[in-house]
C-alpha cells in the first residue's frame, strides 16, 4: 500500500524533507550551503604573490639601495642621503635633467597642439569620407606600435649626413647639407621631431574620443547663437576638452622622463651629452659604473620629478576648471 504523504491544514501536500535526492541532502553534503569567505583571497593570491615579488620588493629594495653606497660587489654599506645631495652636485645629471625637460616641454607645448591640429582636421571637413576617417585612425596609430629600434633604424637612415633622405632633399632645392645627428645644435631637434613622429597619431587619437564626447548640439547651438568657427573652438569646444588636454600632457610629461631608447640608439648620448637623458645616465651609472645605489638615487629622483610635475598640473587643472 503506498504511503500517501502528509497534508497541512490547508490541504496542501507537505515535501518530504528528507527525501535522499532533495536539495537539504545536498546542501548537507556540500557544507550546508554555506559560502567559503576564503576562496575569493585564494584566487587572488597568485596576483598578490607576483604583484609583491616583481614591484613591491623591486621598489622597497632599490629605496633602501638609494641611501647606501653599492659599487660592483662590495657589500653595500648606508650612507644616508649622501647620494641624493651628490645629484645635486653632478653636473652631468643636471645636464641630462636640462635635456629631458627640454624635450619634455616640446612634448607639451609643440607635439600636443600638433596633435589636438590632426584630429580636428580628421575630424572636420578635411577629411569627408567615413572610411576614409577610419584609415587615418589606424595610419595615427602605427608609429605608437612600431618598435623603437625600426624607428631608430629609419630616421637614421633619414638624418645620416652622406645619403639621407633629408640632406637629399636639401641638396635638391639648393639649401646646404646639415649633420643632424652629430651637431650639439641640432641632434637634441632630432630626437624632438623622432618623437614628435612617434606619439603625433595616438595623442591625436586621444584628441578624436574626446572631441566625439562633445554633444553636437551645443556647436549646433553656437552656431545658432551667431558664433563663428574660431569663437566656437575658444568657448565650447576647448573648455570641453580639458580633461583630454589634461591627460595628454600630463602623459607626455611621464613619457619624457622615461624616454630611453631612441636617444640611445640614435645618438648614444652624444654629441658631447647633447642629447643625454636621464634615464641613459642612470643606465650609464648602473651598468656601465656600476655603481648601483646611486643609479638608484637617479631611478628615484626621475620618480619624484614626474610625480611633482604630474601634481602641479593637476592643481592648475582645478583651478582653471572652477
Amino acid at each position: 500500500m503506498a504511503t500517501q504523504p502528509r497534508r497541512d491544514e490547508s490541504g496542501r501536500a507537505e515535501a518530504n524533507k528528507s527525501a535522499p535526492g532533495g536539495a537539504a541532502s545536498f546542501k548537507r553534503r556540500w557544507g550546508g550551503g554555506r559560502r567559503s569567505t576564503a576562496a575569493p583571497y585564494l584566487f587572488l593570491l597568485p596576483f598578490f604573490a607576483i604583484y609583491c615579488t616583481f614591484l613591491l620588493y623591486p621598489t622597497f629594495s632599490a629605496l633602501w639601495l638609494s641611501f647606501q653606497e653599492a659599487v660592483a660587489l662590495d657589500v653595500p654599506s648606508f650612507i644616508g642621503l649622501d647620494n641624493y645631495v651628490r645629484l645635486v652636485q653632478d653636473e652631468r645629471y643636471l645636464h641630462a635633467l636640462r635635456n629631458t625637460t627640454v624635450y619634455a616641454l616640446a612634448s607639451v607645448f609643440i607635439l600636443s597642439p600638433l596633435a589636438l591640429a590632426v584630429a580636428l582636421a580628421v575630424r572636420s571637413f578635411l577629411v569627408p569620407s567615413v572610411n576614409l576617417k577610419s584609415f587615418y585612425r589606424i595610419a595615427l596609430f602605427l608609429p605608437f606600435i612600431t618598435s623603437f629600434v625600426v624607428i631608430a633604424l629609419m630616421f637614421s637612415l633619414i638624418f645620416n649626413k652622406d645619403f639621407g633622405l633629408l640632406n637629399a632633399f636639401f641638396r635638391s632645392v639648393g639649401l646646404p647639407e646639415l649633420n643632424w645627428l652629430r651637431s650639439e645644435r641640432l641632434a637634441m631637434v632630432s630626437i624632438v621631431l623622432v618623437g614628435i613622429w612617434t606619439y603625433l597619431g595616438v595623442n591625436s587619437l586621444y584628441f578624436l574620443a574626446g572631441l566625439q564626447n562633445i554633444p553636437h548640439e551645443l556647436n549646433e547651438a553656437a552656431a545658432i547663437d551667431g558664433a563663428g568657427r574660431r569663437k566656437t573652438f575658444l568657448y565650447v569646444t576647448l573648455p570641453l576638452l580639458r580633461p583630454t588636454i589634461l591627460f595628454v600632457v600630463v602623459q607626455a610629461t611621464i613619457f619624457s622622463y622615461q624616454l630611453f631608447e631612441i636617444p640611445f640608439l640614435l645618438t648614444n648620448g652624444g654629441p658631447s651629452d647633447a642629447t643625454l637623458f636621464l634615464s641613459q645616465y642612470l643606465y650609464e651609472v648602473g651598468f656601465s659604473q656600476f655603481d648601483r645605489g646611486y643609479a638608484a638615487a637617479i631611478g628615484y629622483s626621475m620618480a619624484l620629478i614626474s610625480i611633482f610635475l604630474t601634481v602641479i598640473q593637476l592643481l592648475l587643472y582645478r583651478r582653471l576648471t572652477r
